[in-house]
């Protein structure tokens, strides 16, 4: 009897032993997973993300100076109409980032609200993007661009690494996706 004691006894070392060595080569992110959900979610940052959306208009004109005026007209079509052309466009920006403990936000809404002001609404809105907007003095004011140039000025003007995407739908069915690459 006591001989198959010592085995229960030892067997429940080898256990424990093996049990700490598996533990021990995990990492943190797995140990909380072993923890339980109850426990996940008061010890791991959440991460969050908000968007919100603005309509602007304005009018551009297609045109590549790095085209003839037939090359221009084959490319871009009726959008190379020299007295240009309009959108009502609708921008989406989504910052993510970890939902702060205290406030319970990524980021103030407010916050972001004056920023999108800031970038898209003062400088673009009711505006001839290529003549009263200097960067698209020298770059075609496509859609794809308009979302560079936005994506560029919101990441000035918001904390570092919290833009995640600008989307741009000049149409309803033209819709662009720029995220910084």
């Amino acid at each position: 009897m006591s001989h198959g004691g010592r085995s229960f006894v030892s067997s429940r070392l080898l256990c424990v032993r093996l049990s700490l060595q598996i533990i021990l080569d995990l990492s943190p992110s797995q140990l909380l997973i072993m923890a339980g959900s109850s426990e996940r979610h008061g010890s791991v940052e959440r991460i969050g993300y908000i968007t919100r959306v603005q309509s602007f208009s304005a009018c551009h004109r297609l045109h590549s100076v790095h085209l003839t005026d037939t090359e221009n007209k084959e490319v871009y079509g009726k959008c190379n109409n020299p007295n240009g052309h309009g959108h009502n466009y609708k921008v989406e920006v989504t910052v993510s980032g970890k939902i702060d403990p205290v406030t319970g936000m990524v980021m103030n809404l407010t916050d972001l609200k004056k920023c999108i002001e800031e970038v898209i609404m003062i400088p673009l809105d009711h505006k001839n993007l290529d003549k009263d907007v200097p960067f698209f003095a020298s770059v075609v004011s496509t859609t794809e661009n308009v979302a560079v140039y936005i994506w560029d000025n919101m990441a000035k003007v918001l904390p570092p690494n919290l833009l995640y995407e600008i989307k741009i739908y000049e149409t309803d069915k033209n819709i662009v996706i720029y995220r910084g690459e």
